[in-house]
């Protein structure tokens, strides 16, 4: 195998791994907060239908911890197989985060092993509900570490670059990059917002089968008004990363809008296809760009003119961010019609038809997560350390990267199955139905 084909699989095996991994990060950041409020809510109003729900969504959120735990460590594992050369120059610089981020996962596992095994040793709940405060942290935080990391990768700074080598090195100014605080903020709003659509389109899924159960309507209701608040967050927090982007990386957001000459009032391109470099059906948005950029519609946006050829990323980047975009904005139209629409009785917010819409929102969302990953990583080409190291310098010259690839695959596939067919057959021998009964049982029980 070539060295050309070393790269070529050892980008498709991280793309590969991150993409898989990603589906079960998510989830594993968002769901303790969705289980936190759902509990909180159950002691506050006395409702058993809460409690039952914060119950019902840590058994599938244990299952999803485990296979996240395999994909994380598969990518710590591939950083320093497939990727030698950029750890070992950046490996001292990015120690501390990645150091941190392992920290904060046993923290989380800690206290979601006591939370999940006290269940009813507390007379008190909300001592027991307590317990997911460390465990929310230490989720939150294995996010905000590891993309302390890829900030990093991003605009990378905290040391000097000496002959090749890496010296005065501050691994805590590394951490705090320009590029941090939107790429936390926009992992975090996006991770609960996922998991909220994800958790709706479930609620959504139970009441189109027949079930009439008060409970699911709950879960929807509540699920769908957090995914608002966050979607809302989220389109926030896009802005500034694009005014990030065009003074950090405005290659990137070039590329990303296929805005070729630099000019003032520059509009925003949506949609469209390149021919022999002419953009053709795009829905153009005038002054958005600069907008977007600087906050001023007659604001200069540099475009990819005032770039070598060489360090401009991928033009498709450009269908990436459009995909994230749509995505973002539909489900925040669709919660915000259904949150108003539940809270005015109209009756068309639970009519088939637009249950299904909230369905189908929650693999819409992860679609969105994905292509915001891929504009994110692939946006960065030709880097992996941006204008320090390229990618074809940091990857290994091993020949044997095609077969690692078919080997992960394999795993990835046995980890997807089973987490699919351990989560539907849990809970569908424990219905609802079910439990709300066995509770009544147990608190008749206790009365006698």
């Amino acid at each position: 195998m070539g060295n050309e084909e070393s790269i070529f699989f050892s980008r498709v095996l991280t793309e590969l791994t991150l993409s898989f991994h990603i589906i079960y990060a998510t989830i594993g950041v968002g769901i303790p907060l969705m289980i936190m409020i759902a509990q909180w809510l159950g002691i506050k109003k006395q409702d058993e239908h809460y409690i039952l729900l914060a119950r019902r969504w840590t058994r599938g959120f244990v299952i999803t911890v485990a296979v996240g735990v395999v994909t994380g460590t598969a990518i710590g594992l591939q950083l320093s197989l497939l990727w030698p050369n950029f750890m070992e120059l950046a490996g001292n610089v990015i120690a501390l985060p990645l150091f941190m981020e392992t920290f904060a996962f046993f923290f989380e596992a800690i206290f979601l092993g006591i939370y999940l095994y006290t269940w009813d040793r507390f007379e008190n709940q909300k001592k027991h509900m307590l317990l997911l405060i460390p465990v929310a942290i230490g989720a939150s935080f294995s996010a905000v570490f590891i993309t302390i990391v890829n900030a990093f990768m991003n605009a990378p700074q905290g040391f000097d670059l000496v002959n090749g080598q890496l010296v005065n090195i501050n691994p805590v100014l590394a951490m705090f990059t320009p590029a941090m605080p939107t790429k936390v903020a926009h992992v975090l709003s996006t991770a609960y917002m996922t998991s909220a659509f994800a958790l709706a389109s479930v609620g959504a899924y139970r009441l189109l089968k027949g079930s009439k159960h008060v409970y699911h309507k709950k879960a929807l209701f509540l699920t769908m008004k957090i995914g608002l608040i966050f979607s809302i967050a989220t389109a926030v927090i896009g802005d500034f990363s694009g005014k990030y982007l065009a003074e950090y990386q405005p290659e990137k957001l070039a590329a990303a809008e296929w805005h070729f000459e630099t000019e003032e009032g520059a509009p925003l391109m949506l949609y469209g296809v390149l021919d022999d470099g002419e953009v053709k059906y795009a829905i153009k948005i005038p002054y958005a760009l600069s907008i977007l950029a600087h906050s001023n519609p007659k604001a200069e946006v540099i475009g990819l003119d005032q770039f070598a050829e060489d360090e401009i990323p991928p033009l498709y980047i450009h269908y990436l961010f459009d995909i994230m975009v749509t995505i973002g904005m539909w489900m925040t139209a669709l919660s915000l019609v259904y949150v108003v629409g539940t809270w005015l009785k109209i009756r068309f917010v639970s009519s088939k038809w637009f249950r299904w819409l909230i369905v189908l929102g929650g693999p819409l969302s992860m679609i969105a997560i994905e292509a915001g990953w891929w504009f994110t990583e692939v946006g960065r080409q030709p880097w992996v350390l941006r204008g320090i190291m390229r990618t074809e310098d940091a990857a290994t010259t091993s020949g044997q990267v095609d077969l690692m690839l078919l080997l992960f695959a394999g795993l990835y596939l046995v980890l997807a199955i089973g987490s699919i067919v351990v989560l539907t057959r849990m809970f569908r021998k424990n219905t609802v139905e079910q439990e709300l009964a066995d509770r009544e049982l147990e608190k008749e029980g206790d009365l006698r």
